[in-house]
């Protein structure tokens, strides 16, 4: 992913003013004008966030020297040295904080990603996110939760069209409502209809859903359900629109996501990833 862009750049300026803003008060007690450095990992984990990183080395002070021994989505162990620095100190300790923050939070969210993902291996089911996320920070999340072996769910309200439980309260049928979101709406528009129980599901179905969302349903309904579900998408009144019902769940403890690992579900959604993960512990140690 790039880094590189004016909407990225903007938000790291934004961070840099935050923690620096007119400078470092301390900066008056150092005398070394050129330090080294190092990063280690204090448990293990999921790294993420080397081009973030770089990103903010550069704009604290071009002369930071950096040599990562790390990649987005490898697996690091406790005490393992991540990445080497070479600099005028007082850039180095400029840089400790905001690095180090994104770096432990985005982890957090790979290694919690990582976890749930082993769970599902041999399955035909990927683990997706969704639209809780820190404001500011939804893109870094997101790709710390593929860095995780996740797979992105739409970005915003702009990229898929999702009809959820207040949506269908205010609506007068789901099959106007589909039409008209067609109608509005670039020709690739995939819409998403939540439901509640398998009888609402199938009025998804009939409606032309391109997604269903199962949302709080017993693992034991969700068994025969969902066969029910796959049998009616391959009517001929909906396979004449040539395209796959993608079946997915959500509102699942993470807990209990074994008792999920069934045929013919495509995703599984979560927020815990991100809105339950805990930073990973990583330290800067300077060397004299």
């Amino acid at each position: 992913m790039n880094f590189n862009t004016p909407k990225i750049s903007k938000i790291i300026d934004y961070w840099i003013d935050e923690d620096i803003g007119h400078g470092d008060l301390t900066n008056f007690a150092i005398t070394n004008n050129i330090g080294n450095a190092y990063w280690i990992a204090k448990e293990e984990g999921i790294f993420c966030g080397v081009e973030i990183i770089k990103e903010i080395f550069k704009k604290i002070d071009s002369k930071i020297n950096f040599k990562f021994y790390i990649s987005d989505g490898e697996k690091f162990f406790k005490n393992q040295k991540l990445l080497d620095l070479s600099g005028p100190s007082k850039s180095l300790l400029a840089s400790e904080r905001i690095s180090l923050n994104i770096a432990m939070h985005l982890s957090g969210i790979a290694t919690h990603t990582e976890n749930l993902v082993s769970i599902l291996k041999g399955t035909n089911i990927n683990l997706a996110d969704t639209r809780k996320t820190t404001p500011g920070l939804r893109i870094f999340e997101k790709y710390a939760f593929k860095c995780g072996g996740g797979v992105n769910h739409r970005m915003g309200l702009y990229d898929a069209a999702m009809i959820k439980e207040n949506h269908i309260a205010w609506t007068d049928n789901l099959k106007n409502a589909v039409e008209k979101i067609r109608l509005n709406s670039p020709f690739t528009t995939h819409i998403i209809i939540e439901a509640e129980d398998i009888n609402q599901a199938k009025e998804a179905i009939q409606s032309g859903a391109d997604s269903i969302l199962l949302d709080e349903i017993n693992p034991d309904l969700l068994k025969e359900g969902i066969k029910e579900l796959r049998n009616l998408s391959l009517k001929e009144d909906y396979q004449k629109s040539n395209k796959k019902l993608i079946i997915e769940v959500s509102g699942i403890n993470p807990q209990d996501l074994r008792k999920y690992l069934i045929e013919g579900i495509d995703l599984i959604s979560t927020s815990s990833s991100i809105t339950k993960s805990n930073w990973i512990d990583f330290s800067m140690r300077y060397i004299n």
